[in-house]
C-alpha cells in the first residue's frame, strides 16, 4: 500500500476500501493499524475514520447516484476509480466538504494512485454530484416510497434490500420503526468500555466527557478519543465492549439456578469480551469458567482478554462435538456465529459482505451449537443463546424449534433484566434505535 500521499487521510481511506474489496479486511482492525503506521493522528485521523466508515456505510446510496452519471455499468470501472468516486460522494453529500476541495483532492488521488487517464471522468462526475444535495439525489434515484417502500428505504438508508426485509420482519412489520433502525445503523456508535469485575471500577472509566452506560453496571460510554488513553484499558483491567454484549454475560450469571453453581462454559468464546466479563464474575463467586473456541487465533484472543484470571481456562475445540462429558456445566453461554446484522453501525463493511445464502449454513451451525450447549448443561442448569443479529431465522426460529422438545423450558429475561425497557416477550431483543446498543438477541433456557 502506498504511504506517500500528499493527502494522507484520503490515501489511507482509499487503501482501506481496497483492502475490504480485495481481501475482506475488517475496518475496525485495519484502519487503526494503518493510522498508527503512518502516524496520522488528531483531526486527520478523525477525518480518515469518518471518511472510510461513512463511505462504506452509504456505498449503496452513492452507487445508485453514480450509476446515473458514469455512462457505463459501475462494474466496468476500474475498482480503484470507483472507490475514489465513492469517497468523493461522501465528502460532497455527507461531510459537506466544499465542492472545489472534494473534487480537486479526488482528482489528485486518482492521478497519484491509478493514472492520469480517469482524472477527467472523476472531475466531471463529481462536479455533477455537487450540483444537488443528498435528499435531492435520493428523490431522483430511489424508487417511489409509496410504490416500493423497501426499495426506497434500501437506497435512502443504504442497506441491501434483503436486509431491509429481514429487519422489517424482526420489528413485526412496522415500516416507520424499520426506518428508524436503518437510520441508526448509519450513525457512528459510541465507544463503550467495560470495567472488568475485580480489576477496575466504573468510576475509573468516567474520564472527561464519558458517561455511565444506562443498562450495565460495568459500562461507560466515551465521548470520543482513543480508548487506549484510559489507563485501565491500557493495563487490561477494562476493555471495549458494547453494552448489549455485556448484558448477555450478566443475564447468564444472574439467571435463577437451583443446585450447585461451580462450573461455567463459554462455548464460542473468541474474541473474548464476554469471557473476560464472565471470568470476573466467576472469580467473585468461586466458579471456574471454561472458555472454548474452535479457531486457535480466536482462542488466543480470548486468552488475552481473560488475562491472568485464575477463574478461567481457555481451550481450543469444536463446540458441536465437545471434548467434555455431558451434563457437566451449571451455566453455558453459546454466542453463536451469525450474520452480524445487529452490528452494522459498528462494522460498516458487513452489510455488503453478507448474502442471504449465508443463512442456511449459519442456522444449521447455530442449531447444532445450541444442542451441544444444552447437552453440556446439567439438568436444572441455564443456557444463554445469543446472536448479534435480530434476523428471525437466527433468533426466535432457532429457539422455538428447540423448545419443541421436552428437555428444555424458557426462562423469562424480563425477570432477569427488569431494567431494560421494551421487552414484550420472554426473550430479549436489543436495538440501536431503542437502547443505543447493538441489536443483540438473548434467550435464556433451562435444561429439564
Amino acid at each position: 500500500m502506498a504511504t506517500t500521499d500528499a493527502d494522507p487521510a484520503r490515501g489511507v481511506a482509499l487503501d482501506v476500501l481496497a483492502a475490504v474489496r480485495e481481501r475482506d479486511a475488517y475496518v475496525n482492525l485495519l484502519l487503526p493499524a494503518l493510522l498508527a503506521e503512518r502516524r496520522i493522528a488528531g483531526r486527520d485521523a478523525a477525518f480518515a475514520t469518518e471518511l472510510t466508515a461513512g463511505t462504506l456505510r452509504l456505498r449503496g446510496r452513492y452507487d445508485a447516484i453514480l450509476a446515473t452519471l458514469v455512462g457505463r455499468p459501475l462494474a466496468a470501472l476500474d475498482p480503484a476509480v470507483l472507490d475514489v468516486l465513492r469517497l468523493g460522494c461522501h465528502q460532497l453529500l455527507s461531510l459537506r466538504t466544499p465542492a472545489h476541495a472534494a473534487v480537486s483532492t479526488s482528482v489528485d488521488l486518482v492521478r497519484s494512485r491509478v493514472s492520469r487517464r480517469p482524472a477527467g471522468l472523476v472531475n466531471a462526475v463529481l462536479r455533477r454530484v455537487a450540483g444537488a444535495d443528498s435528499d435531492t439525489w435520493i428523490d431522483r434515484v430511489a424508487p417511489d416510497r409509496a410504490a416500493d417502500p423497501f426499495g426506497h428505504l434500501a437506497i435512502r438508508h443504504s442497506h441491501p434490500r434483503w436486509i431491509v426485509d429481514a429487519l422489517h420482519a424482526a420489528l413485526g412489520g412496522d415500516l416507520d420503526e424499520t426506518e428508524r433502525l436503518l437510520a441508526a445503523d448509519n450513525d457512528p456508535p459510541p465507544v463503550t468500555l467495560v470495567a472488568r469485575p475485580g480489576l477496575a471500577t466504573r468510576d475509573e472509566l468516567v474520564v472527561e466527557g464519558a458517561t455511565p452506560g444506562p443498562w450495565s453496571p460495568y459500562a461507560v460510554r466515551l465521548a470520543g478519543g482513543n480508548p487506549a488513553d484510559v489507563p485501565a484499558v491500557r493495563e487490561g483491567r477494562a476493555g471495549v465492549q458494547d453494552e448489549g454484549s455485556q448484558l448477555v454475560a450478566l443475564a447468564l450469571a444472574a439467571a435463577p439456578l437451583d443446585g450447585p453453581d461451580r462450573r461455567w462454559l463459554d462455548l464460542c468464546a473468541g474474541p473474548g469480551g464476554k469471557a473476560a466479563l464472565l471470568a470476573g464474575l466467576a472469580a467473585d463467586r468461586d466458579v471456574l469458567l471454561l472458555a472454548n473456541d474452535r479457531q486457535p487465533h480466536r482462542a488466543r484472543l480470548a486468552a488475552r482478554a481473560v488475562g491472568a484470571s485464575t477463574a478461567a481456562r481457555v481451550v481450543v475445540g469444536d463446540g458441536t462435538v465437545p471434548a467434555w462429558r455431558r451434563d457437566t456445566f451449571d451455566r453455558v453461554l453459546v454466542d453463536a456465529p451469525c450474520t452480524g446484522l445487529g452490528a452494522l453501525r459498528r462494522r460498516p463493511e458487513a452489510r455488503w459482505r453478507r448474502r442471504p445464502d449465508d443463512l442456511g449454513a449459519l442456522t444449521r451451525l447455530q442449531a447444532r451449537l445450541l444442542d451441544s450447549a444444552l447437552g453440556s448443561t446439567r439438568p436444572g442448569g441455564i443456557v444463554a443463546y445469543a446472536t448479534c443479529s435480530p434476523h428471525l431465522a437466527e433468533t426466535r426460529e432457532i429457539v422455538q424449534a428447540r423448545l419443541a422438545r421436552d428437555d428444555v423450558e424458557p426462562v423469562d429475561a424480563r425477570q432477569v433484566l427488569p431494567e431494560i425497557p421494551d421487552q414484550s416477550d420472554w426473550w430479549l431483543q436489543l436495538w440501536p434505535h431503542r437502547h443505543g446498543t447493538d441489536a443483540m438477541f438473548l434467550a435464556l433456557l433451562r435444561r429439564v
